[in-house]
């Protein structure tokens, strides 16, 4: 297991100091949960055209519980594993670039990766017949938010990996359940 610390600590450290000044504000912006409205937008306004408003009202509450089981499955991992974000850490902090607005304190596993894995599994499988292509735009959206937070200095690759193990099983699950559903309800 030290090895394995060791090996998140070092790869943490290489790619938060590929970082620079210039692509920050990038980065900044790339985390900022407000940046994604536009895609939630669009994608809401491709449920209510691809689909009928009960199978789309039906997708937006799992959407809203696949988010909010992600998000509170990180607090209880943070609070339980209770691993020092490398914001906090000695011997990592003063070797990185801290470019957050904040810091938290634990940061096993990264929410921002579950939550941005999760919406991209389970929107990219509702979707996949009607645009067969639009889960690699969504996997690709959800690495660089997931990305944001090693950039950032607040979660280790370990914590981000992670998170998006976690989020695209709970966004195949929900989609699962969402199958489920609309069979047994014929919606």
């Amino acid at each position: 297991m030290d090895r394995l610390i060791e090996i998140d600590h070092n790869l943490f450290l290489y790619l938060n100091n590929l970082g620079n000044e210039q692509w920050d504000w990038f980065w900044l912006l790339v985390t900022d949960k407000w940046t994604a409205i536009p895609l939630y937008a669009i994608l809401v306004f491709l449920l209510f055209k691809k689909f009928d408003w009960k199978a789309t009202l039906l997708s937006l509450v799992l959407v809203t519980l696949l988010i909010t089981t992600t998000d509170q499955l990180g607090n209880i991992f943070k609070d339980g594993f209770q691993r020092l974000r490398p914001c906090g850490q000695e011997g990592i902090k003063e070797y990185a670039r801290f470019v957050a607005v904040r810091c938290g304190k634990y940061g096993y596993f990264s929410a921002h990766a579950s939550n941005s894995f999760g919406v991209a599994v389970f929107l990219g499988l509702i979707f996949k017949r009607h645009f067969p292509k639009l889960i690699y735009f969504l996997l690709f959206w959800a690495a660089l938010v997931a990305y944001s937070r090693v950039y950032l200095g607040v979660h280790y690759p370990g914590d981000i990996l992670t998170g998006a193990f976690i989020g695209a099983f709970f966004g195949f699950l929900y989609y699962q359940l969402q199958k489920f559903l609309l069979k047994k309800f014929s919606l």
